[in-house]
């Protein structure tokens, strides 16, 4: 079985394995498992976070893509009779169906080049989720929190702000890693808001508006969002369409969609 442990990182997988120790109890000291949590690890790699956490929490679901990588960590957890490991892509994984009975608790050593769309699809489960626990790419978790004015805060603050509490933890050094990534890491908490602070009437709509004013984010946001809205009174905005995209908050940007959401309710009802 020797063998198994001779897993070599693959770049196309995005692998980086976790070996600081000192980092890996402290990650587990942030998400704080009990006996009683249903626990999700996305990317458990070779089982270096995973161990703690198992100790912890003896229900423990692993989504790994590398199946490779499958045959170590059954080997290393068989005296875990609740663990699970599941050879799938977590872009196309149902974390919903695992969330029956009790929220998920899900933990992910996140690989960086997909890290935005797997966020994303993340959210889509938010109903179904307790709280979430990422390494990430250190600009990413900057994003995750950034506020508006700030360089970094784009599409991906305001729609993750609009879900969830963004809580960036601690930084994470290349060293801590085998093989050492180029750029710096980071540890956030993402907790789905139990009421949202602010409710959009159509979140579809939010977020294409969010999506288009970013995509021209040097541009004001009447020039942004004349593609989307091309008929309407900029004027009207309930928000000044002299303002840049990075300047909005999340309250702002629902307003905006809101807006947007009546006028074509009022559209698609007034009579011929």
């Amino acid at each position: 079985m020797d063998s198994f442990f001779q897993h070599k990182a693959r770049k196309r997988f995005g692998q980086n394995f976790l070996v600081d120790e000192n980092i890996i109890e402290r990650i587990v000291r942030a998400v704080a498992p009990t006996e009683s949590d249903k626990l999700v690890e996305i990317g458990p790699g070779q089982g270096a976070i995973t161990e703690l956490l198992l100790q912890r929490c003896p229900s423990l679901t692993a989504v790994e893509l590398d199946r490779d990588l499958i045959p170590l960590l059954q080997f290393k957890f068989r005296n875990y009779l609740q663990f699970k490991i599941i050879e799938q892509d977590a872009l196309k994984f149902d974390f919903g169906e695992f969330a029956a009975d009790s929220p998920l608790r899900i933990v992910g050593n996140l690989p960086y080049n997909i890290s935005t769309p797997l966020l994303f699809h993340l959210l889509s489960f938010k109903g179904k989720v307790r709280d979430m626990h990422f390494m990430l790419q250190k600009e990413v978790v900057d994003r995750l929190s950034a506020t508006p004015g700030n360089k970094s805060f784009g599409r991906l603050s305001v729609m993750v702000q609009y879900h969830c509490r963004v809580q960036g933890l601690f930084p994470v050094p290349p060293q801590s890693f085998q093989p050492a990534p180029k750029v710096e890491s980071a540890i956030v908490r993402l907790t789905p808001h139990e009421k949202l602070p602010f409710i959009a009437e159509d979140e579809k709509l939010l977020e294409r508006i969010v999506n288009v004013a970013f995509q021209q984010r040097r541009k004001t946001l009447r020039n942004a969002l004349k593609p989307l809205f091309p008929e309407l009174d900029v004027n009207s905005f309930p928000v000044d369409a002299s303002r840049r995209p990075e300047t909005l908050g999340v309250e702002e940007f629902v307003r905006l969609a809101n807006f947007c959401t009546q006028l074509e309710k009022q559209k698609n009802n007034k009579p011929i």
